[in-house]
């Protein structure tokens, strides 16, 4: 998207904009606003131009110009209808320099999820990664994943979905205890969504960061693997340029603020006072997972004393 393009759907997101006003605005000529008031039409805006000049009156169920209408957030949009992986994309505009960008696509034909696991991303769901360059240690980075799932969370609720997350990352609907859990009962419910996290940096500074979230939205259970939802099956269908936007907004503004994102992350937590099995690079750790620590440590109490795990494959257990 050209500046000039950001720039006329900041004007317009305020309210009704004089011509005069918006030419001036952005720097170009009268007949240069109207063109670009004719591209948005022609990308299926609805904009109306009155006595107190030119208002949107709809906008696009999506697409790039219409996550970029109305965005909170200091994020470039790019969006595509088909891509192989919006985080393989995300890297490859970190490389080329760029932060503070959300790739966006309507399916992935190569997703995946943690520990190279394959992830099913049909069209109807909502797949972005965020690219940023947060002045931290590589050390905090899991805090950004934390915080896509506290985002992820936040927005599905909006939509009508009892979410919640079992740890790290994993955004849930359903428990480990429901009748019918089934073959689900060791993932702690239904996946709704997920979140992979790639960085590159030094050893004392992250040089960028790609956030990956992915999650069933508009999509049908029976096209997704046995044991996923979707917002769809859970609760009808949602505005994905409303989600995203969501999404963006909330991810945003705990990146700027970690110390916020723990509180946020407990609140939503499934996995905090429930008996867990964690498999983790030096063997098992099973107990009650009874705490969170910066960045995103799981602190799980065992019948040999506390154990702090730092990154694992958790099962929640049956209450006994």
């Amino acid at each position: 998207m050209n500046d000039t393009r950001r720039a006329l759907l900041s004007a317009l997101s305020d309210g009704p904009v004089a011509g005069p006003e918006l030419a001036e605005r952005l720097g170009v000529s009268r007949a240069a606003v109207w063109k670009q008031v004719e591209s948005l039409r022609e990308d299926g805006f609805g904009v109306e131009s009155g006595d107190d000049g030119y208002r949107v009156t709809d906008v696009p169920e999506y697409g790039e110009s219409a996550v970029a209408f109305g965005l909170d957030a200091p994020f470039e949009v790019e969006y595509h209808d088909s891509l192989g992986s919006t985080n393989d994309r995300g890297r490859e505009l970190a490389v080329a320099g760029a932060s503070n960008v959300a790739v966006v696509a309507n399916e992935q034909t190569g997703g995946r999820g943690r520990l190279e696991r394959e992830w099913t991303a049909p069209s109807g769901g909502v797949w972005v990664s965020l690219l940023v360059r947060p002045d931290q240690p590589p050390a905090h980075v899991p805090a950004f994943t934390l915080a896509a799932a506290v985002a992820t969370t936040r927005a599905a609720r909006e939509a009508g979905v009892d979410a919640h997350i079992k740890w790290p990352n994993d955004v849930l609907v359903g428990d480990v205890d429901d009748e019918d859990a089934g073959e689900t009962a060791g993932r702690g419910g239904r996946k709704l969504a997920g979140v992979l996290t790639e960085m590159e940096g030094e050893a004392d500074r992250v040089s960028w960061v790609v956030v990956g979230i992915g999650v069933n939205a508009n999509v049908d259970a029976a096209d997704l693997p046995p044991g996923a939802t979707s917002i769809r099956a859970e609760a009808g269908d949602v505005s994905r340029r409303a989600f995203v936007q969501r999404l963006i907004e909330e991810f945003h503004a705990l990146s700027e603020d970690t110390e916020a994102v723990l509180p946020a992350w407990r609140e939503y937590s499934s996995t905090l006072g429930r008996r867990v099995r964690v498999e983790t690079p030096g063997g098992t750790v099973e107990g009650e997972a009874i705490d969170v620590r910066f960045p995103g440590a799981l602190v799980v109490r065992t019948d040999d004393g506390e154990t702090v795990v730092h990154a694992g494959d958790c099962e929640h257990l049956r209450s006994t």
